[in-house]
């Protein structure tokens, strides 16, 4: 029986290890970028979007912008869509790239590279992440309005409210998830709310599917890490202490490789998902 027990216990731990991830540096681009708060990886033109604050997160100063990094850690250009204020998460479908920018989500034709539409949300001030399903809907989290609104044929509808600090959106066929002040929620067709993970820090901000279930978050305060489908976490860095943020992850399903704006460092750093 004790050989039996053993035995189990080595599998155990096997198994434990076998299930911890990390994340190894591949690239970091240099510091030309202008606070970078997303990123967002595009196979079909071999670039990863990137958008700009480049000023105050929450000011309409017109300075803001989206960029274009190379999957080679080489900026291909800074301001390759200008005229925006505080451009935060981005989606994309089919031509075009939805950008939240504070009050209204900006449309970018991507093959023109010019802005074609401004979508207003009324009431938002700090229009922060956006996701889009599979039927083209743009869903947009307002952080510091606590809700997730969502625009179907250019119009801005409020999807859920009373919310703590909603951030990160992911689509998932008929499935909504949403990174609210610490929390992973999940959001039926419905609109049911169950929590998938909790006891994160509160800053949670990027949000990311690896595999069905199980996701990749990180916090602007600098940490990050690999969610399982039983609601466990495993911390993948914890960059806090150095003051070091990891805002609004890119992430690409095929090569797994994790891309990651560092807001005031003004670079993009690049890991291989392991």
């Amino acid at each position: 029986m004790k050989s039996v027990l053993m035995g189990l216990s080595l599998l155990t731990a096997s198994f434990t290890f076998a299930q911890q991830h990390e994340l190894v540096k591949l690239w970091e681009t240099d510091t030309l970028l202008k606070t970078p708060e997303s990123a967002l990886p595009y196979q079909k033109g071999g670039c990863i979007f990137v958008s700009n604050i480049d000023g105050k997160p929450a000011e309409k100063d017109g300075k803001g912008s989206v960029g274009k990094v190379g999957y080679d850690g080489k900026i291909i250009v800074t301001d390759w869509v200008s005229g925006l204020n505080a451009p935060k998460g981005m989606g994309i479908y089919k031509n075009n790239l939805y950008v939240a920018d504070l009050s209204e989500v900006v449309v970018i034709d991507i093959k023109k590279g010019v802005i074609v539409n401004r979508i207003s949300v009324e009431g938002a001030t700090f229009l922060n992440d956006i996701a889009v399903d599979y039927k083209g809907a743009v869903y947009v989290s307002d952080t510091r309005k606590f809700t997730v609104h969502k625009i179907e044929n250019g119009v801005a509808a409020l999807f859920l409210d009373k919310l703590k600090a909603p951030n990160g959106l992911y689509c998932d066929k008929d499935t909504l998830y949403v990174l609210d002040k610490g929390s992973l929620l999940k959001v039926d067709k419905n609109k049911q709310i169950t929590t998938v993970a909790e006891g994160m820090d509160p800053s949670t901000d990027g949000l990311e599917k690896v595999v069905d279930g199980e996701f990749l978050v990180t916090c602007w305060a600098g940490i990050g890490y690999y969610v399982k489908a039983d609601g466990s976490k495993q911390i993948l860095f914890d960059n806090r202490s150095k003051r070091i943020n990891s805002a609004d992850i890119g992430f690409d399903m095929k090569t797994r490789i994790v891309y990651v704006p560092t807001f005031y460092g003004n670079k993009i750093v690049a890991y291989q998902l392991k």
